[in-house]
């Protein structure tokens, strides 16, 4: 896949010349923000960080496993089926729906171990970056809390990178946002991938030039 879509936004980065002309595999494992729900495809996230890559000449695919409703089980579930091709860099964003849903937050965090676990069993070298979740305030404040822990708890005891939180200036803002108020609109996604971006791009230019 590649699409030559220029984001409106970012850090400009200077171009780095590859090593090799070897693809570098990205998967996103994730629900409804990942898949765009309510958007064309090429106005998710993963699209535009596709198109990024694609601006610098970087040797990249992008591989969207982003399914609307998706839980972390889900996710789990799904995810043997795409380790058929094992990444060199898996971006997991799962979560929010355990968190709407009420679900023990230990549920989330073993679900969430569990897959870096495989990703690591398919692919010792795989990087892997967790990208954190938050839920609303109506769902109470211990709850709240215990559920914002997850994720840098496991980033913590996996050695993985974090993306503190996928939503960070989107959440709750109604310009970046569709109707529903939950998922991104096209503005919101391009601030998901900007957010992104920022752990990412290391992690490439390393994969590149190393």
């Amino acid at each position: 896949m590649c699409l030559h879509v220029l984001l409106s936004a970012g850090p400009v980065v200077a171009q780095v010349a590859p090593t090799g002309g070897t693809q570098i595999r990205v998967l996103f494992l994730g629900n409804s923000l990942t898949a765009g729900y309510g958007l064309p495809a090429n106005e998710a996230y993963p699209a535009l960080l596709q198109a990024r890559a694609d601006s610098l000449q970087w040797p990249v695919t992008v591989i969207n496993a982003g399914v609307s409703g998706d839980t972390s089980a889900g996710g789990l579930r799904r995810l043997v089926r795409q380790l058929e091709s094992p990444p060199d860099i898996l971006i997991i964003a799962l979560g929010a729906n355990d968190g709407l849903r009420g679900l023990p937050p230990s549920m989330t965090k073993s679900n969430l171990i569990r897959i870096i676990d495989l990703a690591r069993e398919s692919n010792p070298d795989v990087s892997i970056l967790l990208a954190g979740m938050q839920v609303p305030p109506n769902l109470g404040p211990i709850f709240q809390e215990e559920f914002r822990e997850v994720f840098p708890s496991v980033a913590d005891e996996m050695d993985t990178e974090l993306i503190p939180f996928l939503l960070e200036g989107v959440g709750g803002v109604t310009k970046l946002n569709q109707s529903d108020g939950i998922h991104p609109n096209t503005a919101g996604q391009q601030r998901l991938a900007d957010t992104v971006w920022r752990v990412l791009e290391p992690v490439l230019r390393s994969r590149i030039t190393g």
